[in-house]
């Protein structure tokens, strides 16, 4: 261990004889801490919040889905889903057909998305496990099941046979052009209403398969979509390559993360944005380093002068302070991250911080990375601001040797 770390180090516990020094350096260390640990707790509190989000999307949307590269429907025979299910790198298959469709009840009318589906569905989406009331699909009949926004905006009940619900859609083909019902309707009653999010229940119902192909005049093995439920971490280039031989016609693949990119995109942004104002705090927090630095040089003037009558080179001096300053951002650092850790894990345990207005605990996940950012960030930004605070210290010090 070399001088220069030994000094710096006693210097980092050492007190001043001046009062006003030492609460400026317990001040700067205070700081450190403090903005280290907001930056952690602000992480972990975006990655909770950012989970939680994701939680509903992971939920309702499959890893992998199967589209046609053109049109909106393509033919998936009973054969390509078999094959499908052999694949080792999937572990559940299912078709799909998805279509706008206008929604009536009584007086009141609506848009809304139907999705079709086999009882394979539930394999790849456990959809069944979010029904709030009633139950899921019978796959016997005309029966549907609906998010509660849909149930909420139209006055929508459970069984209740004596008010159907309408679903109507464009004909494909006209029979003449002074048709008077160019739309294709179907009637329906409700069996359960499940419960996502806001944005999804008032967007989506389901049906059985054979439901949304008779609505649609389809054939029976016409789909919109097969969505896939898959190993964790495959990739999708090689899931592609062993897919795409299996259609007859140019399908393409999308991610779970491309079914959701406007979501993702504007996370990362949200990240990014909250990422860079904590550390514009952190810098703030530097400030006081470097005020702490310079008083210290000052402070020490009398004991540099026996440094260099004991044989101390302008350099070493000039790396002390260096040490130094590197040595209050890292120590306090560290205790900082201790604290965010505390809270973090506090939180997520018992939590004592909830959602304004409601009963549930604000969302917090620990991450490692997010320790390795901040100390990071910490290091990267104390030594920039530790190297502006001993700028010159070495001429200085030649200069005073010499004089």
């Amino acid at each position: 261990m070399s001088y220069t770390f030994k000094i710096a180090w006693r210097y980092f516990f050492s007190k001043s004889k001046q009062t006003v020094i030492n609460r400026i350096n317990s001040f700067a260390f205070f700081m450190v801490v403090v903005a280290s640990a907001a930056l952690f707790v602000v992480l972990s509190a975006f990655a909770g919040l950012k989970d939680f989000g994701l939680s509903f999307t992971n939920t309702f949307d499959p890893d992998f889905e199967i589209l046609p590269e053109r049109g909106s429907y393509f033919s998936v025979p009973d054969s390509t889903l078999v094959q499908l299910h052999s694949l080792p790198e999937v572990i559940a298959a299912a078709p799909e057909i998805e279509e706008k469709v206008f929604l009536s009840f009584k007086d009141k009318t609506q848009v809304a998305f139907l999705k079709s589906v086999s009882p394979e569905y539930t394999t790849v989406i456990p959809i069944d496990s979010l029904i709030a009331l009633g139950d899921w699909l019978s796959f016997n009949g005309p029966d549907v099941v609906a998010g509660f926004g849909i149930a909420g905006s139209m006055g929508l009940g459970i069984y209740d046979y004596n008010t159907f619900l309408n679903i109507s859609v464009p004909k494909k083909k006209k029979q003449t052009i002074l048709n008077q019902n160019p739309f294709t309707t179907s009637s329906s009653v409700i069996s359960g209403l499940f419960q996502i999010s806001e944005d999804l229940d008032k967007k989506y119902l389901f049906s059985d398969m054979r439901f949304g192909q008779q609505l649609l005049e389809l054939q029976p093995n016409q789909f919109s979509s097969v969505v896939l439920k898959t190993h964790a971490q495959i990739d999708k280039s090689i899931l592609a390559e062993k897919l795409k031989p299996l259609f007859k016609n140019p399908v393409r693949i999308v991610s779970r993360f491309e079914q959701n990119a406007a979501l993702y995109r504007m996370l990362n942004v949200e990240h990014l944005a909250i990422y860079f104002i904590f550390t514009l705090v952190m810098i703030i927090a530097l400030f006081n380093v470097v005020g702490a630095l310079i008083m210290m040089i000052l402070d020490k003037q009398g004991q540099l002068k026996i440094l260099l009558t004991l044989g101390a080179e302008p350099k070493g001096i000039h790396k002390i302070f260096f040490l130094l300053g590197l040595l209050i951002c890292g120590v306090g650092g560290l205790v900082g991250l201790v604290l965010g850790i505390i809270l973090v894990l506090i939180q997520s345990s018992s939590p004592f911080i909830y959602v304004p207005g409601t009963s549930l605990s604000y969302p917090v996940l620990f991450e490692f990375k997010n320790l390795f950012l901040v100390l990071g960030t910490l290091m990267l930004l104390g030594t920039l601001s530790t190297a502006w605070a001993t700028r010159g210290l070495t001429k200085k010090v030649r200069d005073y040797r010499a004089s």
